[in-house]
């Protein structure tokens, strides 16, 4: 306690209605501890309260303390006391706001923000340096006026030399009275003059309740008089938007001033308010509820009250700041109601009935029954003052709003879940901001951007400092657009923070101020950023806490909003659908469109706040990972845990991890070993899919072991197609969980345990015993065997018992190179264990009619079976064979139903590279065989090593070609026979498939070969034959190509003249022993070769003019067969193609075709017989040289009745032209029977 202070004698001004009460206020605060005096603004209360507690000796040896609840109102009632007692401020009185402190030892009355005397007590609990504390303005009720006057409720009886005076306006005093028991209420009411209240029932308006049209009327009869003396206006509304649309329907008038007055507006547009010397007409003041209590707007007369407010609403269930609007209470309408009662008798619109008015609560909640208490319960935390619902509040907040107080404090990690301290929450509580933005600064100095975050922290404790004129819009959007940053709201506080420093530094204060003002930023706010930035950092230094040295750009925006996340965990978000995202405990939200990140759009971001007004917006935003939040507060993460799996590599179970925080998926399918989280799971995952399914890594030997066993038995099932011999794996499960001791779930335990514990390997081994469901039996070699062979060839089989799967049944492994050998029926038969099976399975498939006459099926398969052996022929024509021989039925191709097999009776057919890797498998033999027709000639004609295969060969240079060349590919001994071929300039040695092929291409190879040898013959040729007009006009009669007839003439002629058809040579000698005897051969054999053609073309003139004079469409039939026959008799290369004997005989067949055509007429109905017949005679030929084109090289029998059915024709149709040999429709049947035979033993 200091030495007594000399206070200066008072006077008071007699103009204050408070001055009136000046012996009763000092009587009651003498005889009182506590004492409320109630008054409206402009009693002058606060001036002359302090006065008289000097005058009744208070402050002489301690400090008489007096609150504000604002800094601006703190160092103003300061300076104006200070002033009418004479003294210098900062002496006799003083103040102290946040960054400044104008009190000395010598200060008896001390101003200060309420929230200064709530600091003071978590170091001076009992408030000693203070005799009298004043408590102003305490009807705004803020959370910090509720506190300290729950705070002084439990002080004042362990202070009971301590006096505390509570200046209200008259708004529910009796509250406080009733608060400190009963304390006297002394009311000093300023004078005042009558207001008539005239209540417009909104259903006299067509606009409805507060509609911005009937305002806007309401206005123009009050201008024009209709409610008297016209005055100055003051309209009440819930917002700036709906301040924005009024101001545009009035200033069409010009008649009127409009004012505009709200909380973001710039200084400078708030003092206009205030300016009343500088009228252009009636003004009107358009305010938010600012305009209640806070501010005095002078020379109002008019009050327009719509009876709305945005009130600030903290919903505890969505963790969510709400602005709704909602109805005033009646002391908030009475409050606008005394706005224009001041300088004359005044007029109060209310647009609302007067039973609205009396059914509507009497006070305004106050602000600890509509706000989160995080930053209440903190404090109370701190300062030791037990539990929220024991301190002795006015109004004890709302229990489920403490229990949300005390959940937001664990999500930024400042109490535990028992609801103890943190260390970290100290730490919080002492920096002087929300306990949001401390945890942020904390979280900063952890990941080195403390300076970063510093700026951020300082810019959102503030109001934004950016300002954004009503008529200037445009312009202030364009110059705050360079501080934007591409995707962080945050980030460009940083910008504008770097910027505004640079300019600080350059300028004077009068130079940054007017720079502030024209690039649209408020100065007051500037400085009031700054000066919060630099209390923040002395409370940093106070923590020890220090910027470290820059991040990298990325590092740095990472770790810059990491540490932001650190306290808005509750307010991340990810992209839902279209502009909408889904926040914590799933709320729908968008961007505020004023955000930088509106149109941008990220995946996941991070809001500074989320409030809602008409809709649920996100505030201040930056695009984030959401990954970023997972080591900020495990404690609040969900972990769920999926599929958890067996991998063999790292020898571990594996599962994928869940995170979740607010029903959030921060990350999923992130892999976790899965053992110390689920061990007993993880075993059991171990056993089951590592050591039952063999999926280990290293492979142990017990397991090898083990496996071989499975794997015969498994084969032995596939092969037999049943599931009953090998035991299921829930035995195999068993046997390994009997064994196993219970802590094994990872390969390298499991290692471990079998190097340390003697006999446990053996111990794992299973025996055949241990497998067997059932005795499998014997002989399955023979039924299911490992491979087919046929002819020369060899091919795996492999079994599979896999219902509905691609390879279920029987597959055979066929190369590529072998694809075109491999027997198209064979396949057919299957194996002998799967063959009686498929074929009762076909009998059953048979129409029934014909089913009912093989009952009992299976015995008639049988016998069916025994006198037939898998060959290369149709298995269905097979058993038809055999059914008819049996005398059972008959059956005819069409009765079979093939198609309506399961797949496992049909072979699957593997076809696979040399390198054996598969490239395609499937049941239908031709399909692949014409897909892979091109592959497999590639895979012959590209083998390396010793394989004859050349290109571009003009000179028989090389070896003998052998007839046959053998090599393996893909396990199998492939046979493929060398041929030169064809390629127009050149030769090539290429491998061909199949004898007849290779003797076909070989031929034509040769004949490319001689002519190279022969140029000048062939040049010769050329120019000698088919000359001259006569031989033009039997062309063109013919309709045939000179240039096509005259190189087939020449390959004919060299052909014959070398008698290259009597053995196509495969040496050197051989073949240069044919050239030297031939070549002078080759002139001579052209000409009669020539002369042989010109015969049958002329023959063939003829002919096409005697179809030519038919009548026009008779006899379609007969002109369709000889076109046939012309077809086929003149195809390309027909010279060449056709042997000496049969080509010398074309005139004759040409003359055979022209007596037909003479003799039509008379013969028609004979005529459709002989085609018949010889279309009956034809087909098999035709059909099967369509799919083997070399059959007349290969094989003499078909060469000869592909000629017999010539002969037969001039037979029937100019018998007086002769035959070269007898010949009937049965002589070509018996010739047709050996060519069937030799196609049997010849299949390719």
């Amino acid at each position: 306690m200091g030495a007594l202070r000399t206070i200066p004698a008072m006077r008071f001004p007699a103009e204050l209605p408070v001055v009136e009460h000046r012996e009763d206020i000092a009587r009651a605060i003498a005889g009182h501890q506590v004492v409320i005096v109630a008054g409206e603004t402009g009693s002058g209360k606060t001036t002359q309260l302090p006065k008289i507690c000097l005058q009744l000796g208070r402050g002489a040896q301690r400090l008489i303390g007096h609150t504000q609840p604002r800094r601006l109102a703190a160092r103003t009632v300061a300076q104006r006391i200070a002033q009418e007692l004479g003294a210098s401020l900062g002496e006799l009185v003083g103040y102290q706001v946040r960054f400044t402190d104008k009190v000395s030892d010598n200060t008896a009355l001390k101003l200060m923000t309420d929230g200064i005397l709530l600091a003071e007590i978590q170091h001076d609990r009992l408030l000693r340096k203070y005799d009298t504390l004043i408590i102003d303005e305490a009807h705004e009720r803020s959370l910090n006026i509720d506190f300290l006057l729950g705070y002084l409720k439990r002080l004042l009886p362990r202070r009971p030399d301590l006096k505390v005076i509570i200046t209200s306006a008259t708004i529910d005093v009796e509250s406080f009275s009733r608060h400190f028991d009963g304390a006297p209420v002394i009311e000093v009411s300023g004078r005042t003059y009558p207001v008539t209240t005239h209540y417009i029932d909104p259903a006299d308006s067509d606009d409805g309740e507060g509609g911005q049209e009937q305002v806007a009327a309401l206005v123009e009869d009050i201008d024009a008089g209709r409610y008297g003396a016209r005055g100055d206006v003051l309209v009440f509304l819930p917002g700036e938007r709906d301040i924005r649309e009024l101001a545009r329907l009035l200033r069409h008038n010009k008649a009127l001033d409009v004012l505009p007055l709200y909380a973001r507006l710039s200084q400078a547009e708030q003092n206009r308010v205030f300016d009343t010397g500088s009228r252009r007409g009636t003004r009107v003041v358009l305010a938010t509820n600012v305009a209640e209590t806070s501010l005095t707007v002078p020379g109002i007369r008019y009050v327009i009250d719509p009876g709305l407010a945005r009130i600030s609403r903290y919903s505890f269930r969505t963790k969510m700041q709400r602005l709704p609007i909602e109805p005033i209470s009646q002391a908030s309408a009475n409050q606008r109601q005394g706005r224009c009662g001041r300088i004359a008798a005044g007029v109060c619109l209310r647009l609302y009935s007067e039973a609205d008015f009396n059914q509507r609560p009497e006070f305004t909640d106050p602000e600890i029954m509509r706000t989160n208490l995080a930053a209440v319960v903190l404090q109370m935390l701190v300062l030791g003052l037990g539990e929220v619902e024991d301190f002795p509040f006015i109004n004890p907040p709302d229990p489920r709003m403490v229990r949300d107080g005390y959940r937001l404090l664990e999500e930024l990690g400042a109490v535990a879940r028992g609801g103890q301290l943190t260390a970290v929450g100290r730490r919080m509580a002492r920096l002087p901001v929300d306990p949001r933005l401390g945890r942020m600064v904390l979280a900063a100095a952890e990941l080195g951007c403390l300076e970063e975050v510093l700026v951020i922290c300082s810019a959102l404790a503030i109001q934004d400092p950016r300002e954004r004129p009503a008529d200037k819009q445009q312009q202030a959007d364009q110059a705050h657009a360079r501080f934007r940053h591409p995707r962080s709201d945050f980030m460009a506080w940083l910008n504008l923070w770097r910027y505004a420093e640079e300019q600080r530094q350059a300028l004077s204060g009068n130079q940054f101020a007017k720079m502030c003002k024209r690039e649209f930023l408020s100065y007051l706010r500037m400085r009031e950023w700054r000066d919060i930035h630099t209390q923040l950092v002395i409370a940093c230094r106070g923590q020890q806490l220090k910027p470290k040295p820059a991040l990298a750009a990325e590092e740095d925006y990472q770790a810059v909003h990491t540490a932001l996340l650190a306290g808005l965990l509750g307010n991340i978000a990810q992209l839902h659908e279209g502009r909408e995202y889904l926040g914590a405990r799933n709320r729908k939200l968008q961007i505020f469109p004023g955000s930088s990140q509106a149109r941008k759009r990220p995946r996941w971001l991070v809001a500074a706040e989320i409030v809602e007004t008409s809709r649920v917006y996100a505030r201040e935003v930056a695009a984030i990972d959401p990954e970023w939040a997972i080591g900020i507060n495990p404690d609040l993460l969900k972990r769920q845990y999926h599929q958890p799996r067996w991998q063999p590599r790292s020898g571990r179970v594996m599962a994928y991890e869940r995170i979740l925080l607010y029903g959030l998926t921060l990350a999923d399918k992130r892999p976790v070993h899965y053992g110390p989280i689920a061990p007993a799971e993880a075993r059991a995952i171990l056993i089951r899919d590592g050591l039952v399914a063999c999926n280990m890594r290293p492979f142990p030997a017990f397991l090898k072991h083990n496996q071989r066993q499975v794997r015969e038995l498994e084969e032995l099932e596939s092969r037999t197609r049943r599931r009953d011999i090998l035991v299921d794996e829930q035995v195999l499960f068993d046997f390994y969980d009997e064994r196993l001791p219970p802590d094994i779930c990872t390969a390298g335990r499991l290692q471990g345990w079998l190097k340390r514990q003697l006999g446990a390997e053996a111990s794992l081994r299973l025996a055949r015993e241990d497998l067997l469901a059932r005795d499998p039996g014997t002989d399955l070699g023979e039924q299911f065997p490992d491979h087919l062979d046929w002819a020369d060839m060899r091919f795996r089989l492999s079994y599979q018992f896999e219902p509905g799967g691609a390879a279920d049944g029987v597959s055979v492994t066929v190369p590529v190179a072998l694809l075109n050998r491999v027997p198209r029926h064979l396949f057919e038969w299957l194996v002998p264990g799967l063959l009686r099976e498929k074929c009762i399975q076909l009998v059953k498939n048979l129409p029934k009619d014909k089913r009912k006459q093989l009952v009992p099926v299976p015995d008639h398969v049988d016998r069916a079976l025994a006198g037939l052996e898998p060959a290369d022929v149709d298995l269905v024509r097979s058993l038809a064979d055999r059914f008819a021989a049996m005398g059972t039925v008959r059956l005819a191709p069409g009765d079979w139903a093939v198609h309506k097999l399961d797949d496992y009776y049909r072979m699957n057919i593997r076809v696979v590279d040399a390198d054996g890797r598969l490239l395609a498998q499937g049941r239908d033999l031709a399909q692949l065989v014409e897909r892979f027709r091109d592959h497999t000639r590639q895979s012959l004609s590209t083998r390396q090593g010793d394989s004859p295969a050349r290109e571009g060969i003009v000179r028989w240079d090389f070896e003998a070609l052998p007839a046959e060349y053998r090599f393996r590919q893909a396990g199998v001994d492939i046979v493929a026979y060398p041929a030169l071929v064809d390629k127009g300039a050149a030769v090539d040695i290429a491998l061909c498939d199949y004898p007849g092929e290779a003797r076909l291409r070989h031929r034509l190879g040769v004949l490319r070969l001689l002519r190279l040898h022969s140029v000048q013959q062939v040049k010769y040729l050329r120019k000698q034959l088919l000359r001259g007009n006569d031989c033009a006009l039997a062309l063109a009669a013919a309709g045939l190509d000179r240039e096509a007839l005259l190189e087939d003439l020449v390959d004919a002629a060299i052909l014959q003249a070398m008698a290259v058809d009597q053995g196509a040579p495969r040496s050197r000698e051989a073949f240069q022993q044919m050239l030297e005897r031939g070549r002078g051969e080759v002139v001579g054999r052209a000409t009669q070769l020539q002369a042989v053609l010109l015969n049958s073309l002329g023959a063939l003139a003829e002919l096409r003019r005697r179809l030519a004079a038919l009548e026009a469409g008779r006899w379609p039939d007969t002109r369709e067969d000889i076109d046939s026959q012309l077809e086929r008799l003149l195809v390309a290369g027909f010279q060449r193609d056709t042997p000496e004997p049969w080509l010398s005989q074309y005139p004759r067949y040409m003359k055979a075709l022209c007596n037909r055509v003479e003799r039509l007429s008379g013969q028609y109905a004979r005529d459709q017989g002989h085609i018949a017949l010889l279309q009956e005679l034809g087909a098999p030929l035709w059909e099967v040289l369509g799919k083997r084109p070399g059959l007349l090289l290969s094989c003499s029998e078909a060469l000869q009745y592909r000629w017999m059915l010539e002969e037969l024709r001039v037979s029937l149709f100019a018998q007086h032209l002769g035959t070269r040999q007898a010949v009937s429709a049965k002589r070509l049947q018996e010739q047709w029977r050996a060519v069937a035979r030799w196609l049997a033993a010849n299949p390719h």
